[in-house]
């Protein structure tokens, strides 16, 4: 009965003391501001490839939704194109009064706040010119431009899904944790 009355106070008393430490470690100790968004050094160099590539890249989300949910984008460099274009959704350009979606030259393999980016799918040479365009196109056409919602979508693997629908010829399947892939509307 005692030891049964001891764990009865014990119990709640280590979730009170060791849930605020684990929940203090979700971030651990990182700040979004300084995390890194460096090149992974994946994509080639578009100064010295002169083939189109096309490329659609995948990384753990930010903080603790990084344990379950990874952020999706796609990247792409016509023939002779010395940059990237990064088609991607990011949420908190919303709260800025700006569109959710991101169409810009940047580099294509950044790290996402602190997390390695992981290729999911990669094209280049003859015919990828093509699926760029296409690529473009769809991101344009892009139905939640102005909208942004974690969960259950539109956020930024919903773009990437959505993107890769309208353009068939590219053959992506998205990871699981691409959380707000399948969001419909």
């Amino acid at each position: 009965m005692r030891s049964r009355h001891l764990k009865m106070i014990l119990l709640p008393l280590g979730i009170v003391i060791l849930l605020p430490l684990f929940l203090a470690n979700c971030g651990g100790g990182r700040d979004w501001r300084t995390a890194s968004r460096e090149p992974a050094g994946i994509a080639p160099d578009p100064k010295t490839t002169q083939e189109a590539v096309l490329q659609v890249y995948g990384a753990s989300a930010w903080g603790w939704r990084g344990w379950f949910a990874i952020h999706t984008w796609i990247a792409a460099k016509p023939t002779g194109a010395s940059q990237y274009t990064v088609y991607e959704v990011v949420g908190w350009r919303a709260r800025r009064g700006l569109p959710v979606l991101r169409i810009a030259e940047d580099h294509p393999d950044r790290f996402w706040f602190g997390e390695k980016p992981e290729l999911l799918k990669e094209y280049r040479g003859t015919g990828v010119d093509d699926l760029i365009r296409s690529i473009h196109q769809a991101a344009e056409d892009y139905p939640w431009k102005e909208k942004y919602k974690v969960f259950p979508g539109p956020n930024s693997n919903t773009f990437t899904a959505w993107v890769l629908q309208q353009v068939p010829a590219i053959d992506v399947e998205l990871p699981f944790s691409a959380i707000g892939s399948g969001y419909r509307n």
